[in-house]
């Protein structure tokens, strides 16, 4: 598909500096374009590019417009229009209605007849598939499950029993949702399994990446609410909430009974303890522990950056000397007639 600059500026309200009938048939980098290409700058890290990039037009905002040469399409939002052109540009494939010949499917599933079954999926007893549904080879819809409109699920994707998909949801290879929460009873002979009762509920323009799994509630449901976006290899517990519009990066750990409210931003290697409730708004950067619930919006951080090894070692040392010193301090303190500050007013001066 080629589209022109001046299409392109209309359809996706830029305006638009250069020649409108410049024709586009691809996206690149900045550093990687050549002509026919659309590039766009959202990262100032890349502004630098600007000046060699041979893209025949940058997708960016208007304060780096003037340090463009080439065409520019500008936009307050240079990052979500370059991902509705490229969209556009990349269409995905048409759906093929119709149940491959190697499918399973059980004769009291209802599916739309728009849907697209794909080969060695299974399909038990009582599932209903919705107009449009891609339902990729290999998939296993187990008793129950419902899955909405438009929704496309990629090969290997397993939905146990009573699952709920909304509408116009992305699936990727290999997601695992509706398995079992980890529910023990602990006795003094061992563990006793708690029945996992409950089931999950997504709900629409949810997208969850490959491997990422997302059990079922221990009595009450899972639930991920509309528009939710979750990257690979993330783990979510039973009977958790994630909130609207909330977005997790990858390998990220979510605890039971873990409630994360809408807009959230969570970055990748993050652990959050079970029973939390993080508010609305909050961002978390990558590799943060969460043990305690997080009531007012900000950006949220733990751990320690990489250092060299030889630095590491030495700040290891000192860490295993606070407590030693603290007590120390407090010794001095005493002798000399100063009251050490209380657990509590130590916490609310290092807020």
């Amino acid at each position: 598909m080629s589209l022109t600059l001046g299409e392109l500026a209309v359809r996706f309200g830029c305006e638009l500096r250069g020649d409108p009938a410049i024709l586009i048939d691809r996206v690149a980098t900045l550093s990687g374009a050549e002509p026919g290409a659309l590039a766009f700058l959202a990262n100032p890290q890349y502004r630098r590019q600007l000046e060699s990039t041979r893209a025949s037009v940058v997708v960016l905002n208007a304060a780096d417009a003037a340090q463009c040469a080439n065409a520019a399409l500008i936009h307050r939002d240079p990052y979500a229009t370059f991902a509705r052109i490229a969209a556009l540009l990349y269409p995905e494939a048409a759906i093929v209605p119709g149940i491959h010949a190697a499918a399973v499917v059980d004769p009291s599933a209802q599916i739309e007849a728009s849907a697209s079954i794909g080969a060695t999926a299974v399909i038990a007893a009582g599932v209903r598939i919705g107009a449009r549904v891609q339902i990729g080879a290999g998939c296993i819809l187990a008793e129950g499950v419902s899955v909405g409109a438009d929704s496309r699920l990629a090969a290997r994707v397993t939905l146990l029993r009573r699952v709920a998909l909304g509408e116009r949801c992305i699936v990727h290879p290999g997601a695992v949702i509706g398995a079992d929460g980890f529910g023990f009873a602990r006795e003094r002979s061992g563990w006793t399994k708690v029945p996992q009762i409950g089931a999950v509920r997504i709900g629409n323009d949810v997208e969850i990446g490959a491997n990422t799994t997302i059990d079922r509630g221990a009595i009450e449901d899972t639930l991920i609410e509309n528009g939710v976006k979750l990257d690979n290899q993330i783990q979510v517990g039973h009977n958790v909430r994630i909130g609207a519009h909330t977005v997790i990066a990858g390998c990220t750990g979510v605890s039971g009974s873990t409630h994360i409210g809408q807009r959230c931003m969570i970055g990748g290697a993050t652990a959050i303890a079970g029973h939390l409730e993080i508010c609305d708004d909050t961002v978390i950067s990558g590799s943060s522990n969460v043990t305690r619930s997080i009531t007012k919006p900000d950006m949220y951080s733990s751990t320690l950056a990489a250092e060299p090894a030889r630095v590491w070692r030495r700040l290891a040392a000192r860490f295993k000397r606070l407590d030693r010193e603290a007590a120390r301090l407090t010794r001095l303190e005493r002798a000399v007639g100063i009251a050490s500050q209380t657990a509590a007013e130590q916490e609310q001066n290092d807020e």
